[in-house]
């Protein structure tokens, strides 16, 4: 097989899309085909992983009744975490939207195996961790991927993991690293929700590189 050799015209795109791949809250609820999905789902496993372990688990919630039970506990937390703040920044994070998870069609909870035998171990003596950092690059490369077709992700952090391993009654070494809402978005955007919202702004000093 010949190596590809990529143009100009795609590295502009591709630049494009890392620029327009947003956290999405807003969703239609119009399903996305299952030959799509699958097929999102699929290039996610493309990720790299370490010791080529694939530790990446990935569920399709489609019960109603357990949909219903993580967004209730969304709320329940979501309420908790604005404690967390001060009178003032409490009405701003009231006035966000924080997840999409009452209009995404579609939830798909991300499940990383805390030491799979696939891979032997490989490169994780030192760095056990490495196998949650692999599932995140595939949740990241079904991120991409995603909204290249147009779809948008959504990722919902204001959940307690083992409340969220209980109600999907997942084995006890499978370690739950995301959420995701996944469906059409509403409108989209090339800056952060967050930052149009006047929650935070990028720092330009992200920006910056240590030389040592």
């Amino acid at each position: 097989m010949h190596e590809p050799q990529f143009s100009h015209d795609f590295i502009r795109t591709l630049e494009t899309l890392f620029s327009w791949r947003r956290d999405v809250r807003h969703f239609k609820k119009d399903p996305i085909p299952d030959v799509i999905l699958n097929h999102l789902l699929s290039i996610a496993c493309m990720a790299p992983s370490v010791g080529l372990s694939e530790p990446w688990r990935f569920i399709q919630v489609k019960t109603p009744k357990i949909k219903t039970e993580i967004y209730d506990l969304f709320k329940t937390t979501n309420k908790e975490a604005a404690q967390n703040y001060t009178s003032e920044q409490q009405i701003l994070y009231n006035n966000l939207k924080l997840s999409g998870l009452d209009d995404a069609p579609h939830h798909i909870a991300v499940f990383s195996e805390e030491n799979p035998t696939q891979g032997m171990g490989l490169g994780r003596q030192t760095m056990p961790q490495t196998t949650a950092y692999s599932t995140v690059m595939a949740i990241f490369s079904f991120w991409l991927a995603a909204r290249a077709y147009g779809i948008g992700v959504g990722w919902v952090s204001i959940l307690p993991p083992q409340h969220v391993k209980e109600i999907l009654k997942t084995p006890d070494h499978w370690n739950f690293i995301a959420y995701l809402c996944v469906g059409y978005p509403q409108f989209t955007q090339d800056t952060p929700e967050l930052e149009n919202k006047g929650w935070e702004q990028r720092n330009p000093k992200r920006k910056e590189w240590i030389i040592r």
